[in-house]
């Protein structure tokens, strides 16, 4: 122990068992900084009261001085503890800080607009769990007749995955001018970002185009959930499904391309699983419950239909997301 810091408690403690004036108390209490400041243990700033104690008073019990030591071996682990509760507060705080700019990342970097497109009602919804949002949509159309949607959902979390997020959009920046299909697209980008992901981080994506001219769906998905699609005529849905690697698992990978068309009052519905693997407390929902809901508000816009889906399975989970939220539906109005 600091012989100094020692000699000069003593002098203090002295002085306030002589007067125990509230002068002295604070002398005492100033003096306290000077032990953080030499970073003089817990355990070590009882062993110089102890000491000091005994010096200044003769006939002290020697229950009094065993005392002491008890103290001292309970400083000793609460010393421990508290540095060990310290180190994982500035863990937390570091890991918050980290979540802060993925956020300010995220909401500035990957915003979008939805688009107008001749003859097709858009609607959309995209909610975290927590701050968060691991999954995303994004919207490309430089015409009224033709509009290019992607629906991704990353497992990861913090800055890196907002960054890897941020990589999928640029690369479907990039491809705005070149008239490149579904398939083409998660080829790009998967080859784009396959060195850089982690191993522990994957991206599913669904990845469309429509054509108002054709009324023609173009589709391909990077292992992420089957879209549904509403045949009016026939009041009856399929799964749009799409062979193909979630992105960034393997350099080269081939993406299956399927096309389907659209009639009036059809639409489709993309989706991550945080809609398709609603948990209740009875354990999951199955599709035909989704279909269900769908099917009850058919007639309404694509918006009030994503509202309507969202508030629903959110009343069934008790209104405590379990999982990202992401809902996306494209309806042919005419």
């Amino acid at each position: 122990m600091p012989q100094e810091a020692g000699l000069q408690y003593k002098q203090m403690l002295d002085n306030y068992l002589r007067s125990q004036g509230e002068e002295d108390l604070y002398l005492g209490q100033q003096f306290s900084r000077s032990f953080i400041e030499k970073k003089i243990a817990p355990e070590d700033v009882i062993s110089i009261h102890k000491t000091s104690i005994e010096e200044l008073i003769k006939d002290l019990p020697s229950e009094v001085s065993v005392s002491f030591d008890f103290l001292i071996e309970m400083m000793i682990h609460y010393g421990l503890a508290l540095k060990e509760h310290q180190s994982l507060i500035r863990k937390q705080e570091a890991i918050q800080m980290e979540m802060d700019v993925a956020v300010k990342v995220q909401n500035t970097l990957l915003q979008t607009a939805t688009p107008e497109v001749n003859g097709l009602d858009i609607g959309w919804i995209s909610r975290p769990a927590k701050r968060m949002n691991g999954d995303y949509v994004y919207f490309l159309n430089e015409t009224s007749n033709e509009v290019c949607l992607a629906v991704a959902d990353i497992i990861g979390k913090g800055m890196s995955a907002a960054m890897h997020m941020s990589m999928v959009k640029f690369g479907m920046d990039s491809l705005r001018y070149e008239k490149r299909s579904p398939s083409h697209v998660l080829s790009f980008i998967n080859n784009m970002i396959e060195k850089s992901i982690s191993d522990s981080m994957f991206i599913s994506m669904f990845y469309g185009k429509y054509d108002t001219d054709t009324a023609t769906f173009r589709y391909s998905s990077a292992g992420h959930e089957p879209a549904l699609f509403y045949r009016a005529a026939e009041k009856s849905f399929t799964q749009l499904e799409s062979k193909g690697l979630l992105l960034g698992v393997q350099e080269g990978a081939n993406y299956e391309e399927r096309t389907v068309k659209l009639e009036k009052d059809d639409y489709i519905a993309i989706m991550t699983d945080g809609v398709s693997e609603t948990r209740t407390e009875k354990g999951f929902i199955e599709m035909d419950v989704i279909e269900d809901l769908l099917h009850h508000v058919k007639s309404e816009s694509a918006q009030v239909m994503v509202d309507y889906l969202f508030n629903e399975l959110s009343r069934m989970q008790d209104y405590q997301l379990r999982d990202d939220f992401t809902l996306v539906i494209l309806k042919k109005t005419k």
